[in-house]
């Protein structure tokens, strides 16, 4: 699934510091020194609106179907199905068929459960089929689903300090996040600072594969912040933690339209191929594991219209800037919160995170970010 998506640039690029207002304070426009900063005027348009707020559970069956058209020797597939439970989502059972050997396992480390098939050379056209029900709702800055902040103890907050193989805490990593929170002295307004550090140094970048890879260091020593989810938001996460704040990535699917319209925050739950979408947490005392997802702010500045749009206070973006900032619509499933996933039986490489559908055979791995050569279809059912 790895793929070699960047290619090093000569030396270290400089990046820049941004100045940011507390978590309360009105919203702060893009830093200068972004990447797509420009002189660009704010065009007049029509106020948008994007307001989650928690309310009604949705319940949605999540199906994930794959046909394996050449079989050569053993074939293993291995399927993410939801792992999380919380406050704003409820993971329930799920079913499946196969004519393989097909099984739920666990990677018994990080509690990322998944359907796991294996097929002998002599099955004919290997399939497998998986249909989760998971629960969601929305989620704001201002409240929990319960109204109360649910306790964590110190080894969980720990656990989501460290680094991984993809985020590491220290060099270049921790010496940007001390520049982005330079003046914040709450965990609040740190989060807040880093938050601000992405959307204006980032960008969403089309032509890189499936979600990206989120290979923070080489984005930092590059220099190119351009990306998807699974690099934005993981650059998110290792600078909070970089600086003792406890984060985490939570992999997952889009699997309906937004409510309020945006079409690049939606999903057809008829086909779902390339719906995956990472998004973030950070914690905040007192406030608890907040939802954060700068990525999507960066993708709707870039793919919402057919400008480019180079200010978060665009009154399209605005909105979205504001409220991805402690909140998420609950349009979306989540599959885990796992870095550096082992497969149980694999011959492959650990995986960075687990969010596609995943097999191997006597060829090495298949390319999970193309649904039609591999072939795997997911759907959703709102019920």
């Amino acid at each position: 699934m790895t793929t070699d998506r960047r290619t090093l640039l000569q030396g270290v690029a400089a990046w820049a510091t941004l100045s940011c207002s507390p978590w309360a304070a009105a919203q702060t426009a893009a830093a200068a020194t972004s990447p797509q900063a420009s002189s660009q005027a704010i065009p007049q348009a029509a106020t948008r609106t994007f307001d989650p707020q928690p309310g009604a559970w949705r319940t949605f069956e999540v199906t994930t179907r794959v046909d394996i058209l050449k079989a050569d020797g053993v074939t293993r597939v291995w399927l993410p199905v939801p792992s999380v439970n919380t406050e704003w989502q409820q993971s329930g059972v799920s079913s499946f068929s196969s004519n393989g050997n097909a099984r739920m396992r666990s990677d018994s480390l990080q509690g990322v459960q998944m359907l796991y098939a294996e097929f002998s050379a002599q099955v004919e056209k290997p399939f497998v089929e998986v249909t989760s029900r998971v629960q969601t709702h929305n989620r704001a800055a201002s409240t929990s689903a319960t109204g109360a902040v649910p306790a964590q103890d110190a080894a969980t907050l720990k656990y989501f300090t460290r680094p991984t193989q993809l985020l590491p805490t220290d060099g270049i990593v921790r010496e940007t996040a001390q520049k982005a929170i330079a003046g914040a002295t709450t965990d609040a307004d740190k989060v807040r600072a880093i938050y601000d550090w992405i959307v204006a140094n980032a960008w969403r970048e089309p032509k890189v594969r499936g979600c990206g890879e989120g290979d923070i260091k080489t984005m930092l020593e590059t220099g190119n912040l351009g990306g998807k989810c699974a690099d934005i938001n993981a650059l998110f996460v290792g600078l909070c933690r970089s600086v003792g704040i406890p984060a985490r990535d939570v992999y997952g699917l889009r699997l309906a339209p937004s409510a309020f319209g945006y079409k690049e925050l939606s999903g057809n739950p008829a086909n779902l191929k390339g719906a995956q979408h990472c998004r973030a947490e950070a914690y905040v005392k007192g406030r608890g594991w907040m939802a954060m997802d700068p990525a999507d702010v960066a993708k709707v500045m870039r793919l919402e219209t057919p400008e480019w749009i180079k200010s978060p206070q665009h009154p399209v973006v605005q909105p979205v800037y504001q409220k991805l900032l402690g909140g998420w619509e609950g349009n979306w499933v989540a599959w885990n919160m796992a870095h550096d996933v082992t497969l149980p039986q694999s011959r492959g490489d650990r995986l960075g995170f687990f969010m596609y559908p995943v097999a191997e055979n006597n060829e090495g791995r298949f390319d999970s970010y193309s649904p039609d050569d591999f072939k795997y279809q997911i759907s959703a059912r709102e019920i």
